[in-house]
């Protein structure tokens, strides 16, 4: 069982910059791919970004390619989402996600392929 625990989001003005973070649980986080999806209000989720199990390999959504950075630290159990140059599109609950295939060697963008979930967080960009 992995739990996962969002935190850092809330208000920021477009164009400014919000650094979400996601704790997990468990002895074995640094075997998971680890990926930040969002969902927007009568939207459906879609995915931001993903990170592989060692931090080497990255992968983003067209939509927040160049402005978003994914990274992890293992030995803190934790993986980031720093988000800059922010729109107001980009308003929407941010949900980390765990694909707990160990040492998988291939990214998923899907959220089917994602075992283990948090409760998400909230970001919301004004215009």
């Amino acid at each position: 069982q992995v739990q996962l625990v969002e935190s850092g989001g809330g208000q920021v003005q477009a164009g400014g910059s919000l650094r979400v973070s996601c704790a997990a649980s468990g002895r074995t986080f640094s075997s998971y791919t680890m990926g930040w999806f969002r969902q927007a209000p009568g939207k459906e989720r879609e995915f931001v970004a993903a990170i592989n199990w060692s931090g080497s390999r990255t992968y983003y959504a067209d939509s927040v390619k160049g402005r978003f950075t994914i990274s992890r630290d293992n030995a803190k159990n934790t993986v980031y989402l720093q988000m800059n140059s922010v729109k107001p599109e980009d308003t929407a609950v941010y949900y980390c996600a765990a694909d707990v295939r160990y040492y998988s060697i291939t990214i998923m963008t899907s959220d089917s392929e994602y075992d283990y979930w948090g409760q998400g967080t909230q970001v919301t960009v004004s215009s």
